[in-house]
């Protein structure tokens, strides 16, 4: 397994703007099981980021889902991404095929975000 950047070509959907609504409908399009799971942490972030006045949760749950959303707008990394994760979860720690695994997790989610930060 190995992580290779993600890039433009084959994407499902464009690259979304990291607002809510822009967030919340390209998930809508690329990973609608998800919805589910964002609306929720929206509210819980958004109730902290009033509690302590500042804006850090918000741009944590925006970069989140930013994050999210540039794999799954991508079905080759999304299903290698996937594939890892179940193997992280069901493999033995000591089996080396484990280390791999958390490798390409990690691979991914960086190329990613590297994406939406910078790209």
């Amino acid at each position: 397994m190995s992580a290779q950047p993600v890039h433009d070509g084959g994407a499902l959907i464009p690259r979304p703007e990291k607002t809510f609504p822009a967030l919340r409908a390209a998930l809508a399009q690329v990973a609608p099981s998800r919805l589910a799971e964002m609306t929720p942490e929206r509210d819980t972030v958004f109730t902290m980021a009033t509690q302590s006045n500042t804006f850090g949760p918000i741009a944590m749950f925006q970069l989140k889902w930013a994050t999210v959303i540039e794999v799954e707008r991508f079905p080759d990394v999304a299903r290698r991404l996937h594939a890892a994760e179940r193997a992280a979860q069901t493999l033995d720690k000591e089996d080396p095929k484990w280390q791999a695994a958390v490798d390409e997790i990690r691979g991914i989610m960086q190329a990613a975000r590297a994406q939406v930060v910078d790209g």
